[in-house]
Parts: C-alpha cells; sequence; structure tokens
C-alpha cells in the first residue's frame, strides 16, 4: 500500500471521522463520490471527495508541495468540475502530510487578474495529536501531528492501535501506520514498535494477567522499558521487578511518557510503597554508617517490603556494616 493508497483507504473507509474533523459537524448520512470527473483528471498525490447533504467535501493529501499543475490552480480547476457536475456547494482542503517550508503550503488561495478562489490548507505537523488518537479511522495520521518527543507519540499511537478489539481493522490500521510513519521515522524504529508482539502489547498484556501468567506481564513491560530507555542498571530492574502486579499495570501506561531513566526512577519514588521504605531504610544506613557501598545498596533495594520493615527495626541494633552483611546473608539464605 502507498501514500496515495493508504490516504484514500482512509478517508473512504472513515468518512464520518473526516467529515466531522474537516467540517467540524457530524454528517450521518456521508457518500463517497467516485473520483473521475468530466475531461481529463489532473494527476493528484490522493484525492477523496465525500458528499455530505447539499456540499461537497474535497480532501486532497500531499506529500510534496510542488506538482506539475500547481496547487492552487488545480484547487480551482477541481471546484468548477464538482461545481458543473453535482450543482452544490464544494468545501476543498489541502492536508500536507510531511513538514515543508515552502510557500505552496502555506498558499490557501488561487488569484489572478479576474479570479480569485480559496480553499483550506492543514499542516499536520501543526496539529494537536489528541484528535488523532481518539479517532480510529485518524489514527495513521497522529504519526505525523505536533510533538516535542516523536518517538513516544509513535508509541501512543501503537499502544491506541492495540486496543481496537477487531482484528481485522486493527491489522489494516497498524499497516497505514507504518505506511505515514515512514516520513518522519527510520524504519527500523518503525519495525521494532510494530513488532506483533509489541504492537498488541496492551491486549496481550490484559490477557496473560486475566490468566494469571504475571512472569509473562512482567517480561512484556521489561522490554517496553528496554524500547523506551535503553539497557537499565540491574538494580533499577531489580525494582521493577518488584512491583506488585496493579502497579506494574499503572507502570505500564505510564513509561509511554518517559523519555529517560530519571523518569522511572522518578516515578517509582512517587507509586511503589516498597521504594518509599527501601530509600528509608538506606537514609538510615547511611547516617548510621556513613559511606556504604552501592552493591549493599542494591541489595536491600531487592527486599520485599516487609524485609524492608524488618531491617528498618533490626538496624537499630547494627553497630557496624558487617551486621548488615550478616542480615542480608541470612535474608537471602532463608526461605521466601
Amino acid at each position: 500500500m502507498s501514500y496515495d493508497n493508504a490516504c484514500k483507504y482512509l478517508a473512504e473507509k472513515y468518512p464520518a471521522a473526516f467529515t466531522n474533523w474537516l467540517l467540524g459537524v457530524p454528517s450521518p448520512d456521508i457518500e463517497v463520490l467516485k473520483t473521475e470527473l468530466t475531461n481529463e483528471p489532473i494527476r493528484a498525490d490522493a484525492i477523496t471527495f465525500l458528499r455530505t447533504a447539499n456540499q461537497i467535501l474535497h480532501i486532497e493529501f500531499q506529500t510534496l508541495p510542488y506538482s506539475e499543475t500547481p496547487l492552487p490552480l488545480r484547487m480551482l480547476d477541481y471546484s468548477v468540475r464538482l461545481k458543473r457536475q453535482y450543482r452544490c456547494d464544494v468545501v476543498q482542503v489541502i492536508i500536507f502530510l510531511q513538514a515543508t517550508a515552502s510557500e505552496m503550503a502555506f498558499t490557501q488561495e488561487y488569484r489572478d487578474r479576474t479570479t480569485s478562489h480559496r480553499y483550506q490548507v492543514i499542516r499536520l505537523w501543526e496539529q494537536d495529536p489528541a484528535l488523532f488518537l481518539s479517532v480510529p479511522g485518524l489514527l495513521p495520521l497522529a504519526t505525523l501531528t505536533q510533538t516535542d518527543n516523536p518517538q513516544a507519540l509513535l508509541m501512543q499511537v501503537a499502544t491506541q492501535i492495540a486496543t481496537i478489539p477487531d482484528r481485522e481493522q486493527q491489522q489494516t490500521i497498524a499497516s497505514c501506520t507504518q505506511i505515514f510513519a515512514g516520513l518522519r521515522f527510520e524504519k527500523d524504529i518503525i519495525r521494532q514498535l510494530f513488532r506483533e508482539e509489541m504492537m498488541q502489547g496492551s491486549v496481550i498484556y490484559q490477557d496473560i494477567l486475566q490468566q494469571g501468567r504475571e512472569q509473562e506481564a512482567r517480561s512484556l513491560i521489561e522490554r517496553q522499558l528496554k524500547w523506551r530507555l535503553g539497557k537499565l542498571e540491574p538494580s533499577l530492574m531489580a525494582r521493577v521487578r518488584s512491583l506488585s502486579i496493579a502497579l506494574l499495570e499503572v507502570l505500564g501506561v505510564a513509561l509511554l511518557d518517559f523519555s529517560e531513566v530519571t523518569d522511572l526512577v522518578d516515578w517509582l519514588k512517587r507509586n511503589d510503597p516498597r521504594e518509599a521504605q527501601a530509600t528509608l531504610v538506606t537514609r538510615q544506613l547511611t547516617r548510621r554508617f556513613g559511606q556504604v557501598k552501592p552493591a549493599l545498596f542494591e541489595r536491600v533495594y531487592q527486599l520485599s517490603i516487609e524485609q524492608l520493615e524488618s531491617l528498618g527495626e533490626a538496624l537499630l541494633d547494627f553497630s557496624e556494616v558487617e551486621n548488615l552483611v550478616t542480615w542480608l546473608e541470612q535474608q537471602e539464605g532463608s526461605p521466601q
């Protein structure tokens, strides 16, 4: 499927989504018109004509700002042909998919000495992604909307696609999304995120939780964290693995907004009771013994919340770091 085919497919498969977006009103009765008009058709990237009530919505998608026939003249030509053939109002919109500084992407009028004709231009890279993320028919276009963190946006799109219950619709939307994402992202990033298991991440996650396969749920979250943040320190991964299933589910949503490791660390501090207890204990140990080897703190962070509470009481009797080492060895050697 090409850009042209993907654009036409979305507009003709989900006409209500496009009329609601571009006209601002719900249109219950929409007719997709044939794209052949009288005389020889002008070559275009992708065009769709949607008839609603007594008007026609002419949508033209552009990946490039130039064409053999200048865009303003082309819009005038189509408007005249549509009015002559269907005898009703015509609303015209050019949707530019790929960011460009070309003057053509900022031109909304054809003008010569005797004629003036206006149309609307939408530059996707300036659009708020919220609407696109909430409507299945617009989801693939969300990858090209405004964002300060393109990869996080792409992952949000993938997560939304994963919630589409109809398997066939999900696969088609995912295919269109990958095509549009190619205008902004490297192929390797797209392939990695839209692997079968990642693209369906939230669906798989819910399934394995329902079936009680906790380890699979944890493994999925670990893979997502690795993809978002890179390789994590063993101590940090140990803290993630110790999360309850309820907190793990919250993390699975929150990590979509993470851009660096400190985001995960901050989230753990805010959300994990065991993390709060571990932080308190490490502070007590530092106050009691001064400098403590990082390896010992890593072992402390791997303790359960019950063990941390016990350590908080036991350390009051410690006189040297070796007492802590002995206590940890006893805990690690005892059955959990």
